[in-house]
C-alpha cells in the first residue's frame, strides 16, 4: 500500500509539525498521503535506507517511493502543491534559488519549539487517522 502512496516524515514532537500533518489531513482528498514521526522506528528505518544525515538536516521529508525524496523547503512546496486549485500558485516560489529558500527553512526549523512548542511524545493519531499513519 505504501509504495502507491507518498510518505511524510515529520517532527512528531513538533507542536507546529502536527498541526501541519493537520492541515495537510484536510486537504488531501484524493489520499495521496501516509505519515511517520521522524522519531518512529518506521521514520527511523526509512531515514537510514536513504542515508539521510537527520544530524545536519532538521525537516520534513517527502518520499515518493521509487522516484525520489525531497527536504525542506521543496518539501514542504510540493506538499502544498499537491491540493490543486489555489495552492497551484505555490510554484512561484520554485522560482527562488533553493539555498534562499532552504535558509528561511531553516530559520523557522530552528526556532520552532520556541515559537510553537514541543509535545513530551510523538501524537497518538485519532481511530479514525490511523490508516494515514504508518
Amino acid at each position: 500500500m505504501t509504495a502507491t502512496k507518498k510518505i511524510i516524515l515529520f517532527d512528531g514532537v513538533c507542536n507546529l509539525c502536527n498541526n501541519a500533518v493537520q492541515f495537510i489531513i484536510k486537504r488531501d482528498t484524493t489520499d495521496r498521503y501516509r505519515f511517520a514521526a521522524l522519531q518512529s522506528e518506521i521514520g527511523q528505518k526509512m531515514i537510514a535506507e536513504r542515508h539521510i544525515d537527520t544530524a545536519q538536516l532538521d525537516s520534513i521529508i517527502l518520499i515518493e517511493p521509487g522516484v525520489a525524496y525531497y527536504t525542506q523547503s521543496t518539501a514542504a512546496l510540493k506538499i502544498g502543491r499537491s491540493f490543486g486549485g489555489f495552492w497551484s500558485v505555490l510554484a512561484v516560489f520554485e522560482w527562488i534559488p533553493e539555498k534562499i529558500r532552504n535558509s528561511i527553512y531553516d530559520y523557522i526549523a530552528k526556532n520552532r519549539y520556541s515559537w510553537y512548542g514541543k509535545k513530551d511524545a510523538c501524537m497518538i493519531p485519532t481511530p479514525e487517522l490511523k490508516s494515514k499513519f504508518l
